[in-house]
């Protein structure tokens, strides 16, 4: 694990965009209005920090990928929704 790598993710805005949409998905799915700003700070960072997806993003950072947080072979849809899922209900 890597403080470094997983800054990086969480900045990283493609997988921003990717997370956020998992979260509105889930708030739909849990017949809520799909508000996911209201806690896209916190599940960027669960999400982010999950070893699967902080070792995936590291490997693509050294293999030199442009576009690891927006490359879907590197980090999957079901990864971040795997997460996404696992820290639902977010925090209030």
């Amino acid at each position: 694990m890597s403080y470094n790598t997983i800054a990086k993710c969480v900045a990283d805005q493609a997988f921003i965009n990717r997370v956020n949409t998992a979260v509105a998905q889930e708030q739909i799915a849990h017949d809520d209005q799909p508000l996911p700003g209201t806690i896209l700070g916190p599940m960027l960072w669960y999400v982010g920090s999950a070893a699967d997806v902080e070792d995936a993003y590291a490997s693509a950072l050294a293999a030199e990928n442009p576009n690891p947080g927006g490359d879907e072979s590197v980090i999957t849809d079901a990864m971040i929704l795997s997460h996404v899922q696992g820290n639902w209900p977010p925090p209030a």
